[in-house]
């Protein structure tokens, strides 16, 4: 048996294969199903600062307002026993996990201003994450705003962040930056212990009758791991960071060809969704079959071996892949050119 071991974000997992945010660890009996299939550490569904927010206003507004202009109002509706806001509830999970499993725990934030990330960070720290993964979807729709202006929101409140918290901190990033290794060689200089590659870029659609713009959701395919493997692949060696691949992760070929590139880990989402948390144990034990039959004696072995540093050819990495693939195409027998 090889062995499967791997070091993400200063924390020595058994194996690469993490879950990531996902509704599975909504639920307590789901999660420590995920960790019998052998998950080696869980990253907890996102906490959203505007949900915080609803959830304390609606409180204000059903609970402690429901009096005003009506006295004689005051005790129609009585705050229920047990009764927990958004953060309350996110706080209890978290708490739970920790003292009833047996692998770290990685709290997921996603704010929206700088008090928010810092005071959540703080309180996910106190209630016992081992780690925070920064969920940072920004959307830089002002035309006003320069790519050099929309990478110092990120720099900025992960630096103001570690000024606050020890735990490490794993940035999820989207795809979308102008020169993805030189912003994430300046996340690992303001203090980022890892690099989450990539977000999925959530696309609105439009509805053709209503003419609304309504949301669209399609679990991630196996192809949407090429463009993460390939920045992984880019960045091994040339950063001292950790380096996690997320999206599209279905099959343990999948699994492979992000070691290759360099990635500490997996992060396995809409796969579970679909198979069930059982599964994890499926793509393990395929992936030490794997190493055993091409006698790799471990993850470690294997880690960043075609890497744009390791590559046969590392400019398949770069523009002359880019020849080649146009270059490639031939059009079907008896088609005129």
């Amino acid at each position: 048996m090889a062995d499967l071991t791997t070091d993400y974000l200063g924390l020595r997992l058994t194996n690469p294969l993490v879950p990531s945010a996902s509704p599975l660890t909504r639920d307590f009996d789901t999660a420590r199903r995920l960790e019998d299939a052998g998950a080696p550490a869980l990253v907890m569904y996102s906490l959203f600062e505007e949900s915080i927010e609803a959830s304390e206003a609606a409180a204000a507004r059903f609970f402690h307002e429901q009096a005003i202009g009506y006295g004689e109002a005051d005790s129609f509706l009585p705050i229920p026993d047990g009764y927990l806001s958004e953060l309350e509830d996110y706080l209890e999970q978290l708490t739970n996990l920790k003292q009833s499993l047996h692998i770290p725990i990685i709290a997921s934030l996603n704010g929206i201003s700088a008090s928010g990330w810092v005071q959540y960070g703080k309180q996910l720290q106190e209630a016992g994450a081992d780690a925070l993964e920064l969920n940072v979807y920004y959307v830089a729709a002002n035309i006003d705003e320069s790519a050099a202006e929309v990478e110092s929101r990120y720099i900025e409140l992960l630096y103001e962040l570690k000024q606050h918290v020890s735990i490490p901190i794993a940035m999820k990033l989207t795809s979308q930056f102008s020169s993805v290794g030189h912003f994430v060689k300046s996340l690992e200089a303001a203090g980022a212990n890892g690099v989450a590659l990539f977000n999925r870029f959530y696309q609105p659609d439009i509805n053709l009758e209503t003419r609304e713009v309504v949301p669209s959701l399609t679990l991630s395919s196996s192809y949407e791991t090429l463009l993460r493997v390939h920045w992984t692949a880019v960045l091994f060696g040339q950063v001292n960071l950790s380096l996690a691949v997320t999206g599209g992760i279905h099959t343990v070929d999948d699994v492979l060809k992000a070691l290759m590139a360099g990635a500490d880990v997996t992060h396995l989402c809409s796969v579970l969704l679909k198979q069930g948390p059982e599964y994890l144990a499926n793509l393990l034990s395929g992936l030490d079959a794997w190493l055993d039959e091409h006698d790799y004696a471990s993850v470690r072995q294997l880690k960043g071996s075609v890497s744009r540093k390791h590559a046969i050819d590392p400019s398949a990495y770069e523009r002359a892949n880019y020849v080649k693939v146009m270059d490639s195409h031939r059009s079907s027998s008896g088609v005129w050119r």
